[in-house]
């Protein structure tokens, strides 16, 4: 019997350590388009946060392996993702380094959360969610 079940994604809030709500984007080059958090699917036999770590390397240049700092939050709505259901795990971490655009992203830069450009996939509502924490509100479990 096959079974359907969400298939497990990363994405991580890479903030800069002198300024939290300064937070690293992608431009994504495929489908679904737009501007979106460093992350992607998991690897089989990957533990989560090293490839939390493996697609910030792979999208923005930057090494986050030993910057990571905590999950932050686990997002999965049937609809978050328009390809297929997606549950994913969001991390954050810290960089000062300088990001460039690899992998699947045609660029990266970090943008402040006040002036964040259309986001992909429901990157808007976590990096909600990611500023409501700086201000000491929990998110809601059901997301």
């Amino acid at each position: 019997m096959a079974y359907r079940n969400p298939v497990p994604t990363v994405d991580v809030i890479v903030h800069r350590p002198d300024d939290p709500r300064s937070v690293l984007l992608i431009e994504r080059v495929n489908p679904p388009h737009g501007w979106a958090l460093p992350g992607g699917f998991l690897d089989y036999g990957e533990f989560a946060a090293d490839g939390a770590a493996r697609e910030v390397l792979e999208e923005t240049g930057i090494d986050v392996t030993t910057r990571i700092q905590r999950l932050f939050h686990v997002y999965s709505s049937p609809t978050r993702d328009p390809r297929q259901h997606t549950l994913s795990m969001v991390f954050l971490a810290d960089s000062d380094e300088t990001p460039t655009g690899g992998d699947d992203a045609s660029d990266a830069r970090f943008y402040s959360l006040d002036e964040l450009p259309p986001l992909a996939f429901d990157h808007a509502l976590i990096l909600a969610d990611y500023d409501a924490y700086l201000r000491g509100v929990v998110p809601p479990a059901r997301r």
